[in-house]
């Protein structure tokens, strides 16, 4: 018999005044997973997370963790969910080993664990040696890891994490990759956000890519590859106009055929005889052609099919429900 999800949103609708954040997110999430909510800035991301989280509050639908209703048991909800942002909650007054142990005492854990605990996390997220400096000494790498830290004093089964790696090094945000998948090893469920395409792909089990508010795709990342083919094709032109002007008669041999700057791509299942044919085809027509590549298709493949855009440049109007943060992120 299968296992009740850990995550279950149904039909979930949020509006601020004029905006409509959320459009009926439906979402579910297996335990012992990552789920990856991949879209742009303003698709609703962080709406739907603030909503699990039990921070606001649906207009409308359904949304369960661990089985429980976030509006109606958010005490129970909260108690049993760790939740990292975009931004490190954490004091800067404080020592690492100090904010950890007052996230402790905050989260009501027995008094004769919480140092415990506190030194354990240090030495799992490689603190050990920055724990009894002040937080104005770490860099954003150390920051990153102590909220993420934060969030698991108190163990929580199911895991939140809202774009972790924004504004990393890449150092950091592999590090920080490689403790996601420790955690997910020893049984946490995580659901993740994210508009980085190889994040997702890296590191979820499932994805749903959101935008503008509604899920318009969701599957395991090979799934939802396979629906542009078995391949792209690139044509590399000069320049952006001569992309431009050339798009017809690529169009013309292949369907699907988008610009993207100097770049011509479009899906295709047999690469080596489409490539042949659309270089016949572009030098019947006299246009010159700077490159051609048959690769396999990527996630911002998908996403460009699926939006029209990529996902940094999504155009979906801000957040409003905290204006402060600047945006769904």
């Amino acid at each position: 018999m299968s296992r009740a999800p850990a995550i279950e949103v149904r039909g979930v609708t949020k509006r601020f005044g004029d905006v409509e954040a959320l459009g009926g997110v439906d979402l579910v999430v297996e335990p012992g997973t990552v789920y990856g909510l991949l879209g742009p800035n303003g698709a609703g991301k962080t709406t739907t997370v603030r909503v699990l989280t039990t921070i606001i509050t649906p207009d409308s639908g359904t949304a369960e963790v661990l089985g429980l209703d976030v509006t109606k048991h958010p005490q129970e909800v909260r108690a049993s969910i760790g939740l990292a942002g975009q931004y490190a909650a954490v004091d800067e007054v404080l020592t690492g080993r100090e904010n950890l142990e007052l996230v402790g005492q905050l989260t009501h854990q027995p008094k004769s664990t919480i140092r415990a605990r506190a030194t354990e996390l240090l030495e799992r997220f490689d603190l050990t040696h920055a724990g009894d400096r002040s937080l104005k000494t770490y860099s954003g790498g150390m920051r990153r890891r102590l909220d993420l830290a934060a969030s698991l004093v108190h163990r929580p089964p199911v895991l939140f994490l809202d774009e972790p790696t924004t504004g990393l090094d890449p150092k950091s945000r592999n590090d920080l990759w490689d403790l996601i998948r420790e955690l997910v090893a020893d049984g946490t469920t995580l659901l993740l956000t994210t508009q980085y395409l190889e994040e997702a792909d890296v590191l979820a089990d499932r994805i749903a890519v959101i935008d503008r508010g509604t899920v318009i795709a969701e599957g395991t990342a090979g799934e939802l590859k396979s629906q542009l083919g078995a391949t792209v094709l690139e044509v590399a032109f000069p320049d952006d106009a001569a992309a431009a002007g050339a798009l017809a008669t690529v169009g013309a041999v292949v369907a699907g055929a988008e610009t993207d700057g100097s770049l011509v791509r479009a899906p295709v299942h047999d690469g080596a005889r489409a490539a042949m044919e659309v270089l016949r085809a572009l030098d019947d027509a006299s246009v010159d052609v700077s490159g051609i590549t048959v690769r396999e298709p990527s996630l911002d493949d998908v996403f460009l099919s699926l939006t029209g855009h990529r996902a940094e440049e999504g155009d979906a109007p801000p957040d409003v429900d905290d204006p402060d943060r600047g945006g769904d992120r």
